[in-house]
């Protein structure tokens, strides 16, 4: 009886912490969907008359092919990686997730300083070919061109999820199906694809919710999307109530994409009738096959990241001395304070949450884990209009005060990075969260259950018995974050304080003034600390494992 009770109270604690930062969490999407429903201005007529068709439709046409793009490139690399052994299949393995490292607005002025009038492609066709070409066939500022830098830059997600889906799967249907006198193609089609149709709907949706959260791409090569039509509404219009109906808009949008996904995931599950489940052996490629996969493996590779690579590195050594300077450093260090910072906070309430969560089982916990990863998929215009507004109103309500009692009235909120990383934490929770969950499923509650019953509270426990035992998900939850939040473009630009910019906006900042050049060098920054800490997760998941 008293342990029963001890547990009760302790699980309070758990419950107080976690019940106020999920009202925290929901404050943001409540004042959103509530626009919605008020009243609409003139600007929000115009808007909704001649403009709000254009957005849906360009933003509709993005999606659909980026998503269909990217399960057809994604999950062909992740079967051929699984199924074959040809050259350099060990460092290709881990190397085409590389293309995550490089943010989709920097693919897109790189690529555009590649194919225009003056870039290398252009250059070389006249000065040693003496060929002069129609422009409109290297003009990627379109629909067609932004379809293109998403797929590139994010079939990474479709590639590692169905890669390991693929790899975990028991090599015995694989197998049986050759030995009834399946084809390659006709194991693929039939018995692959069927089994791994939830892996892929899910990493396409993530995919597609990347697309929605956007606004360098688009707003540089100067498509009417939502994310851009938020912007300008607000820093062109001056016009908070506009913007939120389409930040409300976009997210009606996301909700349909969800739904979808889970339509197309269907209710079937595919499980395996005994534990022994060994994992499938590649087959040895020899000749033509095997330089054929390697010709198309390596190919996208180098597409998504050494031809934008090796471009920033040469326009890098021709403006580092006119860059690199003391504001530079400022930037560099302004960029990996404040991921690091919210980086950190996020796995604090992280762990708050998905502790509670594992303790208490019911529908309050399930509502908790479900709101916990909201964020994720609300893109990142629609939480800066909404923080905005909650801000704006925290320093009325802050004037008014000072003012009552004859103080003078000051603007605080607006003026600190409290607004930035408040918006970070709703963003990116759903990644650190889901990171931790995954390690507290791995070790299970016996652990827990144990140093309770010899006395210890569920506090001691968590620092002594449990964190120990998640470290490796914790530090994995970090550098999802971190990598994340440092490449991070539209709720920095959105809501940075005044003379505070990271090296994303600046980047962002000098190719939006045609200085595409000059952005390198902070491009290849983001790329280089993307790079090391996406490797150093994935030797730390290797790790877990194996």
């Amino acid at each position: 009886m008293r342990l029963g009770r001890f547990v009760k109270q302790q699980l309070n604690i758990w419950s107080l912490l976690s019940l106020v930062l999920i009202i925290l969490i929901l404050i943001p999407n409540i004042i959103i969907g509530a626009q919605l429903f008020s009243e609409p201005n003139e600007n929000w007529q115009h808007i909704k008359d001649y403009l709000l068709v254009d957005y849906i439709r360009n933003t509709l046409v993005i999606i659909f092919f980026t998503g269909i793009a990217t399960t057809v490139i994604g999950t062909s690399l992740a079967w051929l990686i699984t199924m074959y052994d040809f050259p350099l299949r060990n460092f290709l393995k881990w190397a085409l997730i590389l293309p995550l490292a490089i943010p989709p607005y920097i693919a897109a002025y790189t690529y555009h300083g590649i194919v225009n009038y003056t870039g290398v492609i252009q250059t070389t066709l006249r000065n040693s070919f003496d060929m002069t070409v129609n422009q409109k066939y290297f003009n990627i500022m379109n629909i067609q061109g932004a379809v293109f830098i998403f797929t590139v830059c994010l079939f990474p997600y479709v590639y590692t999820i169905t890669k390991s889906f693929f790899q975990n799967q028991s090599s015995s249907m694989i197998e049986n199906a050759r030995l009834l006198g399946g084809s390659s193609l006709g194991i693929f089609f039939r018995v692959a694809l069927p089994i791994s149709k939830a892996s892929i709907v899910g990493s396409v949706t993530l995919v597609i919710l990347e697309v929605l959260n956007d606004f360098g791409v688009v707003g540089y090569f100067g498509i009417q999307t939502f994310s851009t039509a938020i912007f300008r509404t607000w820093y062109g219009m001056k016009d908070l109530d506009s913007a939120l109906k389409l930040a409300g808009s976009l997210m009606l949008l996301v909700i349909i994409v969800l739904v979808l996904e889970k339509i197309l995931r269907g209710r079937k599950r595919y499980s395996f009738s005994t534990t022994k489940v060994r994992p499938v052996q590649p087959k040895k490629l020899k000749g033509i096959k095997a330089w054929l996969v390697f010709a198309y493996t390596f190919g996208i590779f180098s597409i998504a990241f050494i031809i934008p690579l090796l471009q920033l590195v040469r326009w890098a050594f021709m403006t580092y001395e006119k860059v690199l300077n003391k504001d530079f450093l400022i930037l560099t260090y302004n960029s990996i304070y404040v991921a690091a910072i919210a980086a950190i906070i996020i796995v604090i309430i992280a762990l708050v949450i998905s502790n509670y969560t594992r303790l208490q089982q019911g529908l309050v916990a399930k509502f908790f884990s479900r709101v916990t990863t909201l964020g994720y998929s609300i893109p990142g215009a629609a939480i800066a209009i909404a923080f905005i507004m909650i801000f704006l109103w925290l320093d009325t309500t802050n004037k008014e005060l000072l003012a009552a009692i004859k103080m003078e009235p000051t603007i605080v909120w607006r003026t600190t990075l409290v607004m930035l990383v408040s918006a970070y934490i709703i963003r990116f929770l759903a990644i650190g969260y889901n990171s931790i969950e995954t390690g507290f499923e791995k070790v299970g509650n016996s652990y827990t259950e144990a140093s309770r019953m010899l006395g210890s509270s569920t506090i001691k426990t968590f620092f002594r018995v449990d964190l120990p035992m998640i470290k490796g998900a914790v530090f994995s939850g970090f550098i999802l974050v971190f990598v994340d939040i440092l490449k991070e473009l539209p709720l920095t630009l959105f809501l940075q304080p005044f003379n505070f910019s990271t090296l994303a906006t600046q980047a962002y900042k000098y190719a939006n003034d045609e200085r595409v050049q000059e952005a390198s060098l902070a491009s290849l920054l983001i790329i280089l600390l993307s790079g090391i800490f996406i490797f150093f997760f994935h030797k730390l998941a290797d790790k877990e494992n194996s």
